[in-house]
């Protein structure tokens, strides 16, 4: 009873004892505080004891009286002038720091004092906080800053040393009201939202007071731990969420209860982004820190977006904490205050490659060892250390490093150059063993629109790569991060993983549609240098191999050239009868050259070009003066002329064509060869197939009865039939076969060549493979849509692959197949669906692992040694390279020196003398075979 009489008074005379006697009066109030704090838990711990009601009462009245006086002192601080008084400028700061702990230790026991009183203690304390809150922001105003400079002794020594102490002064009173204000949010932040105004008014309190004083607070107060603590109490709140979230839902969690668990969160961002955007320099400290939880958030917005019950929370994180996540990042990259190396450095840190199969915890309880990593809430235990090697954050990193691409117009030139650099990563994390399905099949929320009218839509992670990056081209387009980009693209276009080749193609056609027509050009040219170093005569005749799939990446481009600079490449390239250029003729036009692209002329040119060497081809296989088998590239003119079919409209008499008769030579002399010559024979025969297949008046031939009965005694029957390799020229056998519907077919057993075309049908209809599967379903349906035959059921096997059982592979049934066949076509005319089966994940995580093993095996293999043979030495292998005396490289040099002279002069001589195309034909045939030996010779040569 006396201390609270001693308070009454104390406080009747408030204004007017500040004033006149300061240092005796906050001595009184320091002391009262310092002995409420002494009794308050001893207060709470008796009257659970022994239920002393009245001392209760009476305990806790004096207590908010206190507190109520208290903040009524801060008050009538900020009312009077700063006082220079040593003994009163300490007593103030001893005064203050008193007053906080006590409404700090208050909100400790706060659960433990009854309702009522907590309630109206909850409101003393804001009211002290607040108070407090003021007191500092008045002091900061009342103090000339430009002054106040701490940086050396001897502009000290200038300074008004009253002006000093009042700066000083204001600094720790500030500096303590800022801790704690932070204590007290970290309080409130985790009392699970009880607590919210005195959350709002705490942290917005320290963001505040820290954005005074003209930085001159960041020298005294921890800027890293309050910004620390922000994403602490960020992180923490999610954590719960996804622990929620990760035991199995009964129904669908709503936007209104995901956005009740974010906002708070979000609160935190915002703080914490504010304080960045002041104190970048202090920020830096802890840039692992803000880096891992914008991973975090990317991650859990991933992981949310998986699951069907959870869209609506991963739709609500996008709105809500995406945005002020991402400015978090961009606050410490975009700040002027740090330097270049530092945000280079952030950026290295956080695109650094995957180490590790494992996620390192934070948490030191051994109970987190317990933690299931494939849970959501696995998400926040990994630390910075771990980070690198957590792959549970690899689809969140990839997110964040798409969501800089888009977010690149508000970045400097040297982080731009610095993303750009950082493509490489990208690649490197997209042939990882889990990012490749998840890339293939996941869809994320994209927010469009703004204010009231937003709206999700759900784009394939795939097309975001893809839509990230042109947005980052257009970006840098004028920078230096150009030429990076450009390097890039090339360096990567025959990618061993498919997908990788898929993006870098996509990305360079947009390049070639929009960029300048110099800059196009010079990408092409580099392109055609490239394919020089790279052409072999071997490597023509493999699809697979990189001079092919460098062909095929310069044709897709030309498609999207302007008509001048497909004439420049034809002219360049094609138009030549070098023996580099020749080989590169071939490629091209295998890979499907634009001829349709070029100019009328130049088209025409290329046209009777391509029409004559056939008919050379022809007319020297039919008069057996050509050996086939020397070189596959001999048949290069039919590949060609399949190939341009494709896009020209060439009409040619089936009496000049001579095609059909061709076939049947092509099928005689792959029945009596051997070794590497049935093997071009073969890829001869699944040409010429193909180029029947377009010319579709040939069908109406008489030859082709003979024809079709040929195909099926060697594909059916005979010795053939057990030729594993024959099945290559399937594919273009099941094209061939769907030109049938386009004449007569006796429907009768008496038809040798119905007979054979159903044959023909029957046995590709039971091929299993399920890539020839589908090609020779397309065939069929193509074949039954428009033929006149009614008996469409000599065309189907009984054990046709669709028609057994898909689960134990043994019962067939045509009611299955016919019900296959029409899933088939539905499937090909339905609109595309990205909602995976349920077993599609697992086949595409297998798949990735399979596509990754080979790209490290192409990757650790030497590009030289790929060119040497395997050698055996003394018994045993070795794939090294071998030394060859120099003569013979010298020699090999002069050999191709030679070769391209001569190719020159035949060139010459067959413009310039038309009379002599006999002797013309004769030695284009040698030079060929020429050609192909000197190749061998060089590519032997380079493995010294």
């Amino acid at each position: 009873m006396l201390n609270k009489n001693i308070l009454y008074v104390a406080a009747k005379y408030l204004d007017s004892g500040i004033s006149r006697c300061p240092h005796q009066y906050l001595a009184l109030w320091t002391k009262a505080c310092t002995w409420c704090r002494k009794h308050l838990k001893m207060t709470l711990i008796s009257t659970e004891e022994s239920q002393e009601e009245e001392h209760f009462s009476i305990f806790f009245q004096l207590l908010l009286d206190l507190l109520k006086y208290s903040g009524d002192s801060f008050s009538a601080l900020a009312r009077r002038p700063l006082s220079t008084s040593k003994a009163v400028v300490i007593i103030i700061e001893e005064f203050s720091t008193e007053q906080l702990s006590l409404a700090k230790e208050c909100l400790l026991e706060i659960k433990k004092i009854e309702p009522v009183i907590g309630s109206e203690v909850l409101k003393v304390v804001y009211s002290v906080l607040d108070a407090a809150t003021r007191l500092c922001k008045v002091y900061c105003n009342s103090v000339d800053w430009d002054l106040y400079d701490e940086k050396t002794e001897q502009t000290r020594d200038q300074t008004d040393p009253e002006e000093l102490n009042i700066a000083d002064h204001t600094i720790n009173i500030t500096k303590c009201t800022v801790e704690k204000l932070c204590e007290v949010g970290i309080i409130a932040g985790n009392d699970g939202g009880n607590l919210v105004n005195l959350l709002n008014l705490s942290w917005k309190g320290v963001v505040s007071l820290l954005q005074l004083g003209r930085g001159k607070l960041a020298l005294k107060v921890n800027t890293a731990d309050i910004i620390v603590s922000l994403i602490t109490l960020a992180n923490d709140s999610l954590r719960c969420a996804a622990q929620s979230w990760s035991c199995p839902l009964k129904e669908k969690v709503t936007v209104t209860e995901a956005k009740r668990i974010f906002l708070p969160v979000k609160f935190y961002l915002i703080n914490a982004v504010r304080i960045i955007s002041h104190y970048s320099s202090q920020a830096f400290i802890v840039y692992k820190d803000i880096i891992l939880c914008v991973i975090m958030i990317s991650a859990f917005k991933i992981s949310l977006s998986r699951e069907e019950l959870l869209k609506s929370a991963g739709e609500a994180m996008t709105e809500l904490l995406e945005p002020t996540s991402f400015h978090l990042l961009n606050s410490l990259l975009n700040s002027a205050q740090l330097r270049q190396e530092h945000k280079i450095q952030s950026l290295e840190w956080l695109f650094s490659p995957i180490t590790s199969f494992e996620i390192e915890l934070e948490d030191p309880n051994p109970m987190s060892n317990h933690i299931d990593c494939n849970s959501m809430d696995a998400i926040f235990y990994v630390s910075c250390d771990g980070m690198p090697g957590a792959r549970i954050l690899s689809l969140g990193r990839l997110s964040l490093f798409l969501d800089l691409l888009k977010g690149s117009p508000d970045l400097e030139d040297d982080l731009r150059l610095g993303l750009s650099i950082k493509l490489k990563w990208l690649i490197d994390t997209i042939i990882d063993v889990d990012i490749y399905p998840s890339i293939l099949v996941l869809q994320i929320p994209v927010l469009y629109g703004s204010g009231q009218s937003l709206e999700f839509s759900y784009r394939p992670m795939f097309l975001s790569i893809i839509h990230a990056i042109k947005t980052f081209m257009v970006v840098v387009s004028s920078t230096p991060a150009c030429k990076e980009i450009v390097a890039f693209l090339l360096q990567n276009i025959v990618h061993p993983h498919f997908l990788c080749r898929e993006i870098v193609m996509e990305l360079l056609c947009f390049m070639v549609r929009h960029a300048e027509t110099d800059m196009v050009n010079d990408i092409i040219d580099k392109l055609c240098s490239i394919l020089k170093v790279a052409t072999t005569s071997e490597s023509i005749l493999i699809p697979c191999s990189g001079l092919r799939m460098l062909a095929r990446s310069i044709c897709v481009l030309l498609a999207h050239c302007s008509q001048s600079t497909v004439d420049l490449v034809y002219h360049s390239v094609i138009d030549s009868s070098r023996s580099k250029s020749s080989s590169m003729y071939a490629a091209l036009l295998m890979e499907e050259f634009p001829l349709n692209l070029l100019t009328d002329k130049v088209k025409s040119v290329a046209t009777e070009k391509i029409i004559t060497e056939y008919f050379g081809f022809v007319d020297r296989f039919a008069n057996d003066s050509l050996r086939v088998g020397i070189s596959g590239v001999l048949y290069t003119p039919v590949s060609a002329l399949s190939a341009a079919l494709q896009s020209l409209k060439i009409k040619i008499s089936d009496t000049d064509m001579k095609t059909l008769k061709l076939l049947v030579a092509v099928i005689n002399k792959y029945r009596d060869s051997e070794g590497k010559v049935k093997d071009n024979y073969r890829e001869l025969l699944s040409e010429t197939l193909g180029i029947i297949s377009i010319m579709k008046h040939l069908y109406e031939s008489d030859e082709m009865e003979g024809i079709i009965i040929e195909l099926k005694n060697l594909f059916i029957s005979g010795e053939t039939v057990s030729d594993d390799k024959l099945s290559r020229c399937k594919p273009n056998l099941a094209v061939f076969m769907a030109g049938f519907s386009h004449i007569e077919l006796a429907e009768d057993d008496n038809s040798s060549k119905s007979v054979a075309v159903w044959e023909l049908y029957n046995m590709l209809l039971r091929e299993r493979h399920w890539a020839l599967v589908h090609l020779t379903l397309k065939a069929f349906g193509y074949f039954a849509s428009r033929t006149n035959c009614n008996q469409l059921w000599r065309f189907v096997p009984p054990d046709a692959a669709l028609s057994f059982d898909i689960d134990s592979g043994k019962e067939a049934s045509e009611d299955r197949f016919m019900s296959e066949l029409k899933r088939y076509f539905e499937k090909e005319t339905a609109h595309l669906a990205f909602t995976p089966a349920s077993d599609q994940l697992g086949l595409l995580v297998r798949e990735s692992k399979h596509l990754l093993e080979n790209v490290k095996k192409t990757l650790h293999t030497e590009p030289d040694a790929i060119l040497c043979d395997e050698m055996e030495v003394e018994g045993q292998h070795a794939n090294k390279r071998r030394k060859l005396p120099e003569g013979i490289g010298k020699g090999v040099q002069l050999l191709k020196s030679g070769l391209e002279i001569i190719g020159d002069g035949i060139s010459m001589w067959q413009q310039s003398d038309n009379e002599n195309s006999d002797l013309q034909n004769k030695l284009a045939t040698h030079f060929a075979s020429l050609e192909d030996v000197i190749g061998h010779l060089v590519a032997l040569s380079r493995c010294d």
